[in-house]
C-alpha cells in the first residue's frame, strides 16, 4: 500500500517551457531531465515544494506545436549538465515525460490564462 504524499492537499502548479531547439527536447525525452535559465529556478523549485505536482508542457519556440508534457521529479540541484552545452542554463533536474507527442496549439485554444490577461495557452 502506497502511502499518501505529505503534499497531496496543495495545489497543482503548470508552467509552460519554452525550447529554443527540438534536440533539448529529444534530450529530455531520453533522459528524463531537464534544466532551465538561473531565471527560471526560484519559481520552479519553489512550485515543486509548496505544491502537491507541478506539472511542465513543452513547447519549441516557434514551432506552433506542444511537444509533449512531463512532471517535475525533483528540485533542481546545483550539478549542469554537458548534454546543452554552455548555453546559460543552470541546474538539472528530473522529469517523468507522460506525453511525448506534438499537439498542436489549435487544439488547446480553449483553454485562457487568467495570469496572463487571459491570453490563449501556447
Amino acid at each position: 500500500c502506497k502511502s499518501p504524499s505529505p503534499r497531496q492537499n496543495m495545489p497543482v502548479r503548470y508552467f509552460i517551457m519554452k525550447s529554443s531547439n527540438l534536440q533539448n527536447i529529444d534530450i529530455s525525452q531520453q533522459k528524463g531531465i531537464w534544466s532551465t535559465t538561473p531565471s527560471n529556478e526560484r519559481k520552479l523549485n519553489g512550485a515543486f515544494w509548496e505544491s502537491s505536482v507541478v506539472y511542465l508542457i513543452f513547447s519549441v519556440q516557434g514551432s506552433g506545436c506542444f511537444q509533449g508534457f512531463a512532471r517535475m521529479g525533483s528540485a533542481i540541484g546545483c550539478e549542469k549538465s554537458q548534454d546543452w552545452g554552455s548555453a546559460g542554463f543552470g541546474g538539472v533536474f528530473k522529469v517523468d515525460w507522460i506525453r511525448k507527442e506534438s499537439i498542436p496549439f489549435q487544439f488547446a485554444h480553449h483553454l485562457l490564462n487568467p495570469w496572463n490577461d487571459r491570453k490563449k495557452v501556447q
